[in-house]
């Protein structure tokens, strides 16, 4: 009788085990019909995320296109991130013209309309310039009234490079607004960094430099009678 009760335990202990096992089976796997409605239902979130992820590209994609697409204009060029020689400059037209821009006579015509009058120079060892630095470069005077821009050609590379602006018109103004008859008290409004290089008093000359760092690229403005005479803008050649 023992014998029969033990073995009719050990059967319903594997039946039980049995059951046990198929149970988690079917829970741990999905019919193919669940299956399917759970990728439906991700399909969305997922192409929602995709679509997100496209949107936040998008408008970087546009500034990009859009810088590629902005219009420089001649003189306009920045100086390799140089804010000194970007300051170094006046306007005229909506054009920006400064110091080591590069400009050819067409460009000029363009930006300031046709010189009054055109001097070309090419230094050699027998003009009498005692130039011996700028031997083979081309010097160029452009003339308008009120305004003198020279430039100055390298023989590699042919191109010409301001490096002297004379400014005696008001309406050529530098780019912070200073034209010629401005008073001192603006001219150091505008200029701060600037300074008067002598004691110069209201009926006396002096000249009030704006001088970077590098002691090469110059701002001068001449004063007479306490108001701004003529600006000159230049670059010390080697």
């Amino acid at each position: 009788m023992k014998s029969i009760n033990k073995a009719t335990a050990v059967i319903l202990l594997s039946i039980l085990l049995t059951m046990a096992l198929t149970g988690c089976q079917s829970n741990g796997a999905k019919s193919p019909e669940a299956a399917q409605n759970s990728a439906e239902k991700n399909t969305p979130d997922e192409q929602a995320k995709g679509e997100g992820a496209s949107d936040s590209t998008a408008p970087a994609s546009e500034n990009s296109e859009g810088q590629s697409a902005e219009a420089i204009k001649e003189g306009s060029m920045e100086k390799e991130g140089n804010v000194v020689l970007k300051e170094l400059a006046f306007v005229y037209n909506e054009h920006t013209i400064a110091i080591s821009d590069t400009a050819n006579e067409d460009q000029m015509e363009q930006m300031l309309g046709k010189p009054d009058n055109l001097k070309s120079h090419t230094y050699t060892a027998d003009d009498g310039t005692n130039m011996d630095t700028l031997i083979g470069f081309t010097e160029k005077v452009y003339t308008y009234p009120g305004l003198e821009i020279k430039t100055i050609s390298i023989p590699e590379g042919k191109q010409d490079s301001i490096f002297h602006i004379e400014i005696t018109d008001p309406k050529y103004a530098t780019v912070r607004n200073i034209k010629a008859g401005d008073s001192l008290d603006t001219l150091k409004n505008a200029y701060p960094e600037g300074k008067l290089l002598g004691d110069g008093a209201p009926n006396e000359e002096d000249d009030f430099r704006y001088e970077p760092s590098n002691y090469v690229d110059v701002m001068s403005f001449h004063i007479k009678d306490a108001k701004v005479e003529s600006i000159q803008i230049y670059s010390l050649l080697d």
